[in-house]
């Protein structure tokens, strides 16, 4: 786990600090849209707040005044004397948050999920703060929008929309141009809001079966569902149609058409054979 920083007096932002491109750094510089981040995650008084890549306080200082506690990651230990001073009232974690387990800081689960993400780590990060429990409230990621939509399912589903789907019901709350960022990313940014559901919403024996099954029909995303799960469960064409018949689900169809329901059935129809 990271090491924990006290906090000192306030001091002003991250001028004069270089972005470092090797931990993704684009931070938040526009107010207003500062505010509707903060004011999106729906935060309480007595929320508790996990923030992570902190780096100067942009938001943080926001989120001490809304929760009753906030624990404020940042890998990078320039940030730290400006994300102190920005945010007296915040517990400063120094560490990779990949490398933090979330349970160690919030026991009880329940916390809400704050941060302005490295696109780099969008895809690690997901499983590893809702793969086990106790899992958070709800996450509040500014993202890469492509990241946002595919989540949400609306460009077609993949692997990630079926994986946050499980856990959560997310929504793209707005879209975040690069002009509010400095430096400016190459990319437009969203903030998705995910809710985390009380149990996961597919009814499946082993979860990380079904995340293995799911992963594996994808790596055939292009072809049709006959042929793909021919593969996967070592079947042939011909009996994988008649498998997809027996359930309802046209063989023709492709992966990213399936709904979450119709990967629980498929699983189940599927996974002794994978």
């Amino acid at each position: 786990m990271g090491q924990r920083e006290d906090a000192v007096p306030r001091a002003r932002g991250a001028a004069g600090l270089k972005a470092r491109k090797s931990l993704g750094q684009h931070w938040l510089t526009d107010p207003e849209l500062r505010d509707r981040v903060v004011a999106a995650a729906g935060i309480e008084p007595g929320d508790e707040v996990l923030e992570i890549g902190a780096g100067p306080g942009t938001l943080t200082g926001e989120l001490v005044r809304l929760a009753g506690r906030v624990v404020a990651v940042e890998l990078d230990a320039r940030m730290l004397p400006r994300l102190r001073a920005a945010a007296p009232g915040a517990e400063i974690v120094h560490g990779d948050v990949m490398r933090i387990d979330p349970a160690v800081l919030f026991p009880q689960g329940g916390e809400i999920v704050v941060g302005n993400i490295p696109y780099y780590l969008t895809g690690a990060l997901v499983p590893h703060l809702l793969g086990r429990e106790p899992r958070p409230k709800r996450l509040s990621l500014v993202v890469q929008r492509e990241v946002a939509r595919r989540w949400c399912g609306l460009d077609g589903w993949s692997l990630a929309t079926v994986a946050v789907q499980t856990f959560t019901e997310p929504r793209l709350a707005f879209e975040l141009p690069p002009e509010a960022f400095e430096p400016p990313p190459k990319v437009t940014s969203a903030l998705a809001v995910l809710e985390v559901r009380e149990r996961p919403a597919v009814r499946v024996p082993d979860l990380d079966a079904f995340f293995r099954f799911v992963e594996a029909v994808f790596q055939f995303r292009r072809k049709q569902l006959r042929p793909a799960l021919a593969r996967v469960a070592s079947l042939t064409g011909e009996a994988a149609g008649e498998r997809l018949a027996g359930i309802g689900i046209d063989p023709s169809r492709r992966a990213e058409t399936l709904s979450l329901g119709e990967w629980e059935i498929t699983f189940l129809a599927f996974h002794r054979l994978s």
